[in-house]
């Protein structure tokens, strides 16, 4: 059996609070490591404890960034936003496109699923209407290429010049 740090007499351990932690969801180390400094976990502690949890695999950044990927390419969420989340966890660029890759979107689909639910029924011919359109899926997280072909596949043939 892996050791683990003993129980302090005041509360639970810090390997305790670790693991209750990641019991309602993936935490990235970086994250898990913030919320253990912020109850007051000594580092040496809390090195231990990230240690124990990576060897057991009951936390990885891995796991954890193939999930976040998921869920926010889910709620059409662009993969520049997603990158940027994810480097905000401390996950590391080859995990971060590892997983990018994992979720198998389809980023121009999303990005034109956006247009057609926000912008459906206007009448995307009105220059201000697409500009507000184009900056909408750059907000998402969506590069300006996929942006003027998501607001020009839904605005009946809009010349992306137009756009500019």
């Amino acid at each position: 059996m892996a050791s683990r740090p003993d129980k302090d007499a005041g509360g639970p351990s810090a390997y305790q609070r670790a693991l209750g932690l990641l019991v309602r969801r993936e935490h990235s180390r970086k994250e898990l490591a913030r919320k253990l400094r912020a109850k007051g976990v000594a580092t040496d502690d809390m090195d231990v404890v990230l240690e124990t949890l990576c060897r057991q695999e009951f936390q990885s950044d891995e796991r954890f960034a193939e999930a976040l990927a998921r869920t926010r390419a889910g709620s059409a969420h662009g993969p520049s936003r997603i990158r940027a989340e994810l480097a905000s966890h401390g996950i590391g660029r080859d995990l971060v496109e590892a997983a990018l890759e994992a979720c198998q979107a389809d980023w121009q689909a999303s990005a034109q699923g956006l247009v057609a639910r926000r912008y459906g029924g206007k009448d995307l011919s009105d220059q201000a209407l697409r500009r507000k359109a184009v900056d909408f899926l750059l907000r998402r997280g969506f590069d300006q290429k996929m942006a003027f072909a998501a607001v020009k596949s839904n605005g009946n043939d809009i010349d992306c010049q137009d756009l500019d």
